[in-house]
């Protein structure tokens, strides 16, 4: 009898010579990687931000190129932009993204119903922002400015052209998720799909945040 233990305890050392240290541990380091901070939204949305802003650097570099070989003339076009009107979209845009980070936090505090609201305040903002741009392409256009102006307004069209773009997509995507929230964000894909429109919504922001000072303040 107490050879038959003895034989079972020296497997079980040699199976695992620190005493079941080792087992323990491993299963430690499960629990603790399991128990990290996840990554909030989808992959692909990560993918999608990482190849836009590449995007985006690239055109940044070009301007900053063409600029450099035409001060005088960027510098000129550049005073004839309406700072107000584009500072009023970038207040929007960052009260924008204020209300929507506002809102996931909401929904992961099963705080569904106020999420709703302050989703349909960023649908709102957004929206303002449209109207505000549309009122600003209005103006230049009006006053003799168009693409065909120069180098500088060019790329004003073509940048903000294209950032509103951006945006007409987030106001899409802002539907989608105040209607998930409406209907009650429920499982785990939900609140993946709740986040990935919030990343999305933030790339529209910081986009116009750079675009911003390039076109209106540099020098």
């Amino acid at each position: 009898m107490n050879s038959a233990r003895s034989i079972d305890a020296f497997e079980t050392e040699f199976a695992d010579p620190f005493g079941g240290a080792t087992r323990n541990a491993l299963h430690g380091a499960a629990r603790r990687s399991s128990s990290g901070p996840p990554v909030p939204g989808e992959v692909g949305v990560w993918v999608f931000v990482l190849g836009d802003m590449i995007v985006f650097s690239v055109f940044f570099g070009v301007f900053a190129y063409s600029r450099s070989s035409q001060v005088e003339v960027f510098e000129q076009a550049r005073t004839t932009l309406n700072l107000c009107l584009g500072a009023t979209n970038t207040l929007l845009l960052l009260t924008g993204s204020l209300f929507v980070a506002l809102a996931v936090h909401a929904v992961r505090a099963n705080a569904d119903r106020p999420a709703a609201r302050l989703i349909a305040l960023a649908l709102l903002c957004g929206t303002a922002f449209v109207a505000n741009k549309a009122i600003e392409y209005h103006s230049e256009v009006s006053t003799g400015h168009t693409p065909g102006t120069n180098d500088f307004y060019m790329y004003y069209f073509v940048f903000t052209g294209i950032h509103l773009l951006h945006l007409l997509l987030g106001l899409v995507v802002l539907t989608i998720m105040w209607r998930l929230v409406r209907r009650r964000v429920a499982t785990l894909k939900d609140h993946a799909t709740l986040e990935s429109g919030a990343i999305y919504w933030h790339l529209v922001d910081l986009l116009w945040i750079i675009l911003f000072p390039l076109l209106y303040l540099a020098r």
